[in-house]
């Protein structure tokens, strides 16, 4: 109950001071984050949270499922269909760069064996959705910018995991079993796949029934109630639930654009509460031990994961599109690591591998920067883009009416 007491005090703060976090580099993702902390047993001891307690891992799988389905639905099939090659680069070139270059630095920094040095390549290779969404979700930034983050991250977490359990497999004491687990894998994937895609469909279909139908203040739980059954159903029969989840919000909006239109405030709500709640768990976890058991050759592979590996990762991959400079640099400079490789995380400590502790506290302590980092840049870049339309300069948004005012966010995360 402590924690639940916590939870309500921080959300109370973090909507006083949204307005100001809409203004400024302040972010409510940044006082969870610290409020976490400061609760901890590192700080004032008010909870007790160690990485192998289960709420860590429920409350950072809830949070990545809901930000994958409401992120599902702002992908729009026939954009996508006309404007797919920069997420494709992005996800088929740049990914796999930003993964060897992680390892790489990995290795010979902090002196991990080659395989768990992959692993935590793949690990942090993904971008997170959760804090993608502080830019992705700004309309003053251009549409092919929002795009490609937006899709860039929603998928990327699903191609990052069967790498990640794979290496895990190799890694430790069943080595030989990698292959084996390659085939489970996939299939969890293609599972994950038809259940995204095939229950939307199923309760659209019950909608058009002549004597079914919900009432318009009960819409929006239709959307709600099909995002639960998919998680249920994914858990039950281990199929992937990110895959799932943000498939089942681009089925939904495609066979029922109004479903989105009713589901969009509750869903949004939702997804940010779950995700407040998955940073303060996660801040309970970055005690001062923590931070002390990483090398100083950690805390530079950390830096260069940041501002160096992601930056050049994608932009090698981008060279030759359409974007404009300071497009490529955004997109290269906002990739956030965030619950995807806390998730990931958590399964790197939990497998018992001979290094995992090590590697655990190298991505958690580069999760933490990254959120700091990103989410208290999110609006200086939005203005950047505000600023240029302001002096009439073109900013080649496809969606933007160019006699209409662009509003602004509300609240920023």
């Amino acid at each position: 109950m402590v924690l639940v007491a916590v939870f309500g005090a921080a959300l109370l703060v973090a909507v006083l001071l949204s307005g100001l976090a809409a203004r400024t580099v302040l972010s409510t993702s940044f006082l969870f984050l610290v409020g976490g902390a400061l609760v901890s047993d590192g700080f004032l001891g008010l909870i007790h949270i160690t990485p192998d307690s289960e709420i860590v891992a429920v409350t950072a799988d809830l949070a990545l499922f809901a930000v994958l389905f409401t992120d599902g639905m702002h992908v729009s099939l026939p954009k996508l269909r006309a404007n797919w090659r920069n997420p494709a680069r992005a996800l088929g070139l740049g990914m796999p760069l930003a993964f060897v270059f992680m390892a790489l630095i990995t290795h010979f920094l902090v002196g991990l064996d080659w395989t768990t040095s992959f692993l935590v390549g793949a690990v942090l290779a993904p971008t997170d959705p959760v804090f993608a969404s502080a830019i992705v979700g700004r309309r003053e930034v251009p549409a092919k910018l929002r795009q490609l983050l937006n899709v860039e991250s929603g998928i990327n977490d699903g191609l990052a995991l069967p790498v990640v359990l794979i290496l895990i497999a190799a890694a430790g004491p069943t080595a030989d079993s990698a292959e084996a687990s390659a085939g489970k894998i996939a299939l969890e994937l293609l599972l994950g796949l038809v259940f995204g895609v095939a229950l939307p469909l199923l309760v659209n279909g019950l909608v058009r029934f002549r004597l079914l139908g919900a009432e318009p203040k009960l819409q929006p739980l239709l959307p709600l109630a099909t995002g639960i059954i998919l998680y249920a159903v994914c858990h039950l029969t281990h199929a992937n639930p990110y895959l799932a989840a943000f498939s089942a919000g681009a089925a939904l909006v495609h066979v029922s654009p109004e479903a989105k239109e009713s589901f969009e405030p509750l869903g949004e709500a939702l997804a940010e509460l779950a995700k407040f709640a998955a940073l303060l768990v996660f801040g309970a976890l970055l005690t001062p031990q923590l931070f002390g058991d990483l090398s100083f050759g950690g805390y530079v592979a950390v830096v260069l994961a940041i501002v160096l590996i992601r930056p050049a990762s994608l932009l090698l991959s981008l060279i030759g599109t359409s974007l404009s400079r300071k497009e490529k640099l955004v997109a290269a400079w906002f990739g956030p690591k965030g619950f995807a490789s806390v998730v990931y995380g958590l399964l790197v400590l939990q497998s018992g591998i001979p290094q995992a502790e090590e590697a655990f506290t190298l991505i958690a302590v580069c999760i933490a920067f990254s959120i700091i980092a990103h989410s208290s840049t999110d609006v200086p870049i939005a203005r950047a883009f505000d600023v240029d339309e302001l002096a009439g300069i073109p900013s080649g948004r496809e969606d933007a009416d160019p006699h209409a005012k662009v509003p602004r966010a509300d609240a920023r995360t």
